[in-house]
């Protein structure tokens, strides 16, 4: 299947990304518990073969317990596999998944700048069934561990990789549910019998990058074939919000971004409340 770059992606989602994903932090403390004892966290590199690209990724998973943990994959922002994605690995595990952070690119690739960064990613939008590949490699590899459940499976990403992950979910990708963190919303149209997984788009309502005509095109897809899904927009949260490091980048490139806190937060518990439903 093919699909035009002019459908797939449009100029405000490349620039989205210029600031929004630059110099990531790991997930901030404040959407766990710090009352609560964490359990003892293993973190694994492990390396995925897609024809001649290496995916050099990360698994998470708590060691404290034999019981068979859900599998989360995680797509990255668009400058590729970072500590920000490997943060949010570490949290998923400390909640009881085990959790894979990709190296989406391949080979340890990762943008220094936003021309960069775009080139890596241009590819991805203008052939979805290459990022499609990606995750299923990621998730073929997620399953060989034997506290994984496999019956028990989610997919997120934040901003290039919330994209890919709708992408996924809509292409027909084995996952029980998906969730996008200010991804771009120009994703491939939805296919009544092949998009089975449930959506959970976690969306800033003060997004310049993301238009409202996008917003309305998404659900209206969606809608139309009567697929599922839940849309949570959050007041003043701007792209790329749950970002520590998008307060500095905005201003270092001078972009509308900032981090916002009460969003993060209410975002990763409409996750948790989400894996709650999808894993029943």
């Amino acid at each position: 299947m093919r699909f035009n770059i002019t459908t797939m992606i449009a100029p405000a989602v490349i620039a989205c990304c210029m600031a929004a994903c630059n110099n990531p932090q790991a997930g901030s403390e404040h959407t766990a518990d710090s009352t609560v004892t964490k359990p003892t966290i293993t973190e694994e590199a492990v390396t995925i073969q897609v024809d001649t690209v290496t995916l050099n990724s990360v698994v998470a998973f708590s060691s404290d317990t034999t019981v068979k943990k859900p599998i989360v994959l995680i797509a990255p922002e668009w400058w590729g596999l970072n500590d920000y994605e490997k943060g949010r690995a570490k949290q998923l595990a400390e909640l009881g998944y085990l959790a894979i952070a990709i190296d989406f690119y391949g080979n340890g690739k990762h943008a220094e700048n936003p021309d960069q960064a775009k080139a890596f990613a241009t590819p991805f939008y203008m052939n979805p069934q290459l990022g499609f590949g990606r995750l299923q490699a990621a998730l073929a590899k997620a399953k060989t561990f034997p506290q994984a459940d496999t019956t028990r499976i989610a997919a997120i990403g934040y901003c290039f990789g919330g994209s890919m992950v709708l992408n996924a979910a809509k292409l027909g990708l084995p996952v029980n549910g998906v969730v996008s963190f200010h991804g771009g919303l120009q994703t491939v149209p939805p296919q009544k019998g092949l998009t089975k997984a449930q959506i959970l788009v976690c969306h800033g309502g003060a997004d310049p990058f993301v238009p409202a005509q996008d917003v309305a095109t998404f659900k209206k897809q969606l809608d139309s074939l009567s697929i599922p899904y839940t849309f949570k927009e959050y007041a003043g949260a701007t792209h790329a919000f749950t970002n520590p490091a998008s307060t500095a980048n905005g201003k270092k490139f001078n972009m509308p971004i900032e981090y916002n806190a009460a969003a993060d937060t209410a975002s990763w518990n409409d996750m948790r409340a989400f894996f709650g439903v999808i894993f029943k």
